[in-house]
């Protein structure tokens, strides 16, 4: 049942969330009291050099570039998710079902093995090579039908995680250790340079996606109607594929696998403001991007030590997947 909200009210949350995510944080010089004090010294107020040094250090070079990428991940994943459930017209389908996340965790783990490549560069290189060995190997003389899709994309992430396994047996056991870190999801290492390599492809993917957005709508009522209206369905699902790739590969590849993302958050969406795309594709970028800043929020505020932030959306989106199982399920047995 959807609660049918507005979506103006969806975009009025991140704001406010990423002024609060501020407050919070491991650090026990710059607890809430310390943070609203410290930004009155970085705004003029009167205050040694080093307890200004300090206050810029923990909140612009630390916080601020966590809160910016948790944002940007959640948005670019949750956004991609929602194309691809109407592409496949399944809302068990996350970016994952094409070896997306599987060939960039392979392109990561490459990476690290060897010492000379870039990370981001090439698991996200990766990630867009398993989806598009996905899209050609599903395609055939009559074009590409959506299950053909789903197995090619299952058969490629197979590969790509045999692949990993191959280079977690191989390498160094100091750097399996960071490997293994990376393929749980964290953003411990964020900083204003993960930002700017990710944000362009991450952009380009969810203007892209918004644009196009209506498109959604029709594609998800099949190939039929969509030629009835005078569109292609074959190059309409090129058309949402590629920018729900690229926004979902740039988030992996800063980010490493953050599992239920762009399955749970979608269907979370669309219970509150319905299936509309035209309404669902922007309300995405802000609730899922708001959603994973309030996850990673805790995921370094709750313990001592921090949590990687896979862990906790799975542990979220696990039950609420188990729940659209046995929806589904009971929703094929009653046809």
């Amino acid at each position: 049942m959807s609660l049918k909200l507005r979506p103006f009210w969806f975009y009025l949350i991140p704001l406010p969330l990423a002024l609060a995510a501020l407050f919070f944080g491991p650090s026990e010089q710059m607890g809430p009291d310390r943070v609203l004090s410290s930004m009155r010294l970085l705004f003029g107020g009167a205050a040694s050099a080093d307890e200004t040094t300090l206050a810029r250090s923990i909140l612009w070079e630390v916080r601020l570039p966590r809160i910016l990428l948790a944002f940007l991940v959640g948005a670019s994943l949750t956004i991609s998710g929602t194309a691809l459930q109407a592409l496949f017209r399944n809302p068990l389908v996350a970016p994952e079902i094409l070896g997306l996340s599987s060939g960039a965790a392979f392109g990561a783990a490459l990476a690290l093995s060897l010492g000379f490549l870039p990370l981001q560069a090439t698991a996200f290189a990766f990630g867009l090579l398993a989806v598009g060995l996905s899209y050609l190997l599903a395609r055939g003389r009559k074009g590409v039908s959506i299950l053909a899709l789903i197995l090619s994309g299952i058969i490629i992430s197979g590969i790509f995680t045999a692949a990993l396994t191959v280079v977690q047996f191989l390498t160094d056991p100091f750097k399996l250790q960071t490997i293994v870190h990376w393929t749980m999801g964290n953003l411990h290492n964020a900083n204003w340079d993960k930002i700017r390599s990710a944000v362009i492809p991450m952009a380009l993917g969810g203007i892209g996606l918004f644009l196009i957005r209506w498109r959604m709508n029709v594609i998800a009522l099949g190939d039929e109607e969509t030629r009835a209206v005078g569109l292609n369905p074959e190059r309409e699902k090129v058309w949402i594929l590629l920018p729900a790739a690229l926004a979902a590969s740039a988030a992996v590849a800063v980010a490493g696998i953050i599992g239920m993302v762009g399955l749970a958050f979608p269907h979370m969406v669309r219970m509150l403001v319905g299936p509309d795309n035209r309404k669902t594709v922007p309300v995405s970028l802000a609730f899922g991007g708001s959603f994973l800043l309030v996850v990673d929020t805790c995921s370094r505020t709750l313990a001592s030590f921090e949590i990687p932030i896979g862990i906790f959306t799975t542990l979220i989106g696990g039950p609420f997947f188990i729940y659209l199982l046995k929806k589904s399920r009971f929703t094929m047995g009653e046809e």
